[in-house]
């Protein structure tokens, strides 16, 4: 019940386990149990590390980014999103897509305090004292601070895409022929590949526009301009400067099953759920099969 419910929303849940089991059971039962177990598997949810212990010549990256759920009584509430992996787990095969074989993941609905707290505990039990640690986030302030207050010897890269989507959106507002626009932006984004940032700005200033998304671009680019030397990050761990690997941790963990059709969450509800599908995803379902032979054995 408790696998099911956190798979597909409750009213799908009860036909699935009436046809797999034969057994009939209502969505309000399956929603209560899920809920039960995820706010017990709570307490120990990011208590240990999953991966393989971190070999001195690896990388540790990690990602953080925020995901917006829509509340019940509070409306749309950031979840705050996790994603740690190893270089030696970053998989490439010839031409294809690379993709990452192991990660763990950390999801918190609320302030970001506590989703640090967690976050600190899993990447200080996996790295060694000089180990490698790289940080790819976009140009959130508490991400930022974050990274500079706990990690001052690591490195901190600002998510190549989130750059650019800034050079997107002044384009759009300043150019009138989408030619020369595709033109401008295309040797933008080579200047940015070479850790021309400051580069950028410039030829921005030269347009002498008094757009609002020049002004923006601008200040966001010299808030992260320490964070964008894309050129010596390619030469690091994976080469990785984007932020696909949390974008896709958001679609896994939080959106195929919390941001269905017509979902709301209760603000604890959801922070169950999370237990249940950083748990899933984390491959430690192990964890809530053991809390089925205790106590809550009862409770379900």
């Amino acid at each position: 019940m408790v696998y099911a419910g956190q798979m597909d929303c409750y009213e799908n849940c009860q036909d699935v386990i009436d046809k797999f089991l034969d057994i009939a059971v209502s969505k309000t039962q399956v929603h209560r149990v899920t809920d039960t177990y995820g706010e017990q598997i709570g307490k120990t949810v990011n208590q240990h590390t999953i991966l393989t212990p971190l070999k001195k010549e690896e990388v540790l990256y990690v990602e953080a980014d925020g995901s917006m759920l829509l509340t019940r009584k509070e409306g749309w509430k950031e979840v705050k999103l996790g994603r740690i992996f190893k270089s030696s787990d970053c998989i490439h095969a010839g031409e294809k897509p690379g993709w990452i074989s192991n990660s763990q993941y950390v999801a918190h609905l609320g302030g970001h305090k506590k989703f640090t707290d967690q976050m600190e505990h899993l990447i200080d039990s996996y790295s060694y004292p000089h180990s490698k640690l790289i940080f790819i986030t976009d140009g959130a302030p508490w991400l930022k601070h974050w990274i500079e207050d706990a990690y001052p010897g690591s490195y901190s890269i600002l998510d190549y895409y989130h750059a650019c989507e800034y050079l997107h959106a002044f384009s759009r507002e300043h150019f009138s022929c989408r030619q020369q626009e595709e033109q401008w932006l295309q040797q933008q984004k080579e200047l940015l590949l070479e850790s021309r940032a400051e580069q950028v700005i410039n030829n921005v200033e030269q347009l002498n526009s008094s757009k609002k998304e020049a002004r923006k671009l601008r200040e966001y680019y010299l808030a992260n301009i320490d964070r964008m030397d894309y050129k010596a990050y390619q030469q690091m761990g994976c080469a990785i400067i984007g932020s696909g690997a949390i974008e896709s941790a958001h679609r896994k963990v939080i959106q195929k099953r919390m941001k269905q059709s017509g979902q709301r969450w209760s603000k604890n509800g959801a922070q169950h759920m999370l237990n249940l599908r950083v748990i899933k995803c984390n491959n430690q379902w192990d964890k809530i099969v053991a809390l089925t032979k205790t106590e809550f054995k009862n409770a379900a």
